[in-house]
């Protein structure tokens, strides 16, 4: 009888969601499972942008800890592709910076905030034949994880609009799919999404 109630409770629930909702929520449960790409957004503020602002990113020269062979402004580009999807003016360095170039960079280019953005850390799995039979040992073998870190600051104060730290990390459904470097894209998606309040 309790299987019974439970089960009723359970397709009532389900049809009170809409399908997108329960897409989202079937998304979430399996990445926090660690079944599918799953990531987190962790910001100091929860400010958000006008839509007309114009934004220049850059990447610094900090190699990836564990991940020493990453291409040297992947972040940068992939947070610029995110970007121009949401925002009209966006521009990007074509190599890493250090800081006050890119501020120098961002002001030339008449942009109003600065995304500053490391590559913290990075594991990447193995993840295809040829990796298994390179490995090292047994702790090689697992999912791919990064950690990014964005500054956001507005370039003609200086101050730090937000901090930003995204962990993310593949899904054991996506073993064979994925390597760190695929697992950014999402993310700087949601969090320049987020940057408009959507």
């Amino acid at each position: 009888m309790r299987w019974i109630v439970l089960v009723v409770s359970v397709l009532m629930l389900a049809g009170c969601m809409k399908p997108s909702d329960m897409q989202k929520e079937a998304r979430y449960y399996l990445g926090d499972t660690g079944l599918m790409d799953h990531y987190q957004i962790h910001r100091s503020a929860s400010r958000t942008l006008q839509s007309d602002s114009q934004l220049y990113i850059a990447q610094g020269h900090f190699v990836p800890v564990g991940h020493p062979y990453a291409r040297p402004n992947v972040v940068a580009e992939e947070a610029f592709a995110a970007a121009v999807q949401v925002f009209p003016l966006v521009r990007r360095a074509e190599q890493p910076l250090g800081l006050e170039e890119a501020l120098l960079a961002a002001r030339m280019q008449r942009a109003h905030y600065l995304m500053y953005t490391r590559f913290a850390s990075a594991r990447e799995g193995v993840s295809t034949t040829e990796q298994w039979e390179r490995r090292d040992s047994w702790s090689d073998v697992g999912i791919d994880r990064a950690v990014l870190q964005l500054i956001l600051i507005e370039t003609s104060t200086e101050h730090v609009v937000d901090f930003v730290t995204i962990e993310t990390r593949g899904g054991f459904l996506q073993f064979y799919k994925a390597n760190a470097e695929d697992l950014l894209r999402p993310p700087l998606e949601d969090y320049t999404r987020r940057l408009l309040g959507r």
